[in-house]
């Protein structure tokens, strides 16, 4: 699996030039003006992981593959959105590919840049948006609703059932309230999954910030003031900052983030923020042929990890040939770590762990 990141904001929040910059293009127009990118704009950038160094230096394979993460760009989003102001559905409808969406906040000040509400007010940038994504699956769920109850007469259970369901996240939605914070039973998610809800979607929010800002933002504090929950996060990025990091080698960009009291880029830290917010990890196969990292949730059993190779691995699963990553290192590569006893022969109730070097073996 890759992880797709829907990116949305209003217009002129900075949000396609930081698409630009995190993805290292320049495919979405940056322009003072709403509704300057017409079809949504896709970034496909790796997950940095010193780790596959590593790997690659030891094995010194033929290719190597790392994980990727997709950066959907939206056009900003005004409001009235849901209801076809702007660009409206047609952008919303691009969200809902996305494992997460990532809203760009406007905290910097710039007189040369209009903004759409004519001051800056992140928390009220964040409500106008959040009410399009609420009031788009509230159309979208009325809709299935209405369907739904009038096959309800023939007492077909399901339908009752589902009916039910679309009924109770109905009324969450009128209640302006996003449908991830529900208390859902395992049946109502499933009745609502092919739904694909704005609202149900986990959000990583990205304050963009001036250089000076950026070491001294306060996060919790602004949480406070955002309202959002302790398990919310907020990263402040400066758009400008990733712009000027495109140009510079690998030792200019440290010494850069250096200077402004920073550990990592803003893309490393988002990718970070998005694999904490939904539980994922990296597990590695590595051979003379590929060194390859692949994505998988956290919690994923054998079967369910060689799946995301290829279904037929996760229904053939026989066995999982498991070395830990130091040990994989410490060990030189395989045969090393095996001569030390650390390769392990691992079945399907073995719970993969990040960093694991796996092998599958399985029937087909």
């Amino acid at each position: 699996m890759s992880l797709k990141i829907g990116i949305v904001g209003l217009p002129n929040v900075g949000k396609s030039t930081l698409f630009n910059a995190l993805t290292r293009t320049s495919g979405a127009q940056a322009a003072n003006y709403p509704f300057c990118t017409i079809d949504p704009n896709v970034g496909i950038v790796e997950v940095p992981d010193p780790r596959m160094k590593a790997l690659i230096d030891i094995v010194s394979p033929q290719k190597t593959i790392p994980a990727v993460v997709e950066f959907v760009d939206i056009a900003g989003l005004v409001k009235g959105a849901s209801e076809g102001e702007g660009l409206g559905n047609k952008f919303l409808a691009n969200i809902r590919e996305c494992h997460a969406i990532a809203q760009v906040l406007r905290f910097f000040e710039d007189p040369d840049i209009t903004h759409v509400h004519g001051g800056i007010n992140p928390k009220l940038d964040m409500d106008v948006i959040q009410l399009e994504l609420i009031l788009a699956d509230l159309d979208t769920v009325t809709r299935r609703h209405s369907e739904t109850e009038k096959k309800t007469k023939s007492g077909d259970k399901k339908m009752i059932s589902d009916a039910a369901a679309y009924l109770k996240v109905k009324k969450h939605l009128e209640d302006e309230k996003l449908v991830i914070n529900m208390d859902l039973s395992d049946d109502e998610k499933e009745a609502i999954r092919d739904l694909h809800l704005l609202t149900d979607k986990p959000f990583l929010y990205i304050a963009n910030v001036k250089e000076d800002q950026i070491a001294s933002f306060d996060a919790h504090t602004v949480k406070k003031e955002m309202e959002l929950s302790e398990h919310q996060d907020i990263l402040p990025i400066s758009a400008k900052v990733e712009e000027d990091l495109i140009s510079f080698s690998p030792e200019e960009a440290q010494d850069y983030l250096s200077e402004l009291g920073l550990k990592e880029s803003g893309l490393h830290a988002v990718i970070r923020a998005a694999y904490k917010l939904l539980g994922l990890q990296t597990y590695f196969t590595a051979g003379v042929k590929e060194v390859r990292a692949w994505t998988v949730r956290i919690g994923a059993k054998a079967p369910e990890a060689a799946g995301v190779i290829h279904t037929d691995f996760e229904k053939g699963f026989i066995k999982a040939e498991t070395i830990a990553y130091q040990d994989f290192v410490d060990g030189d590569g395989e045969a090393g770590a095996k001569e030390k006893g650390k390769m392990r022969m691992e079945g399907k109730e073995y719970v993969v762990k990040d960093g694991d070097v796996m092998h599958f073996k399985f029937n087909v």
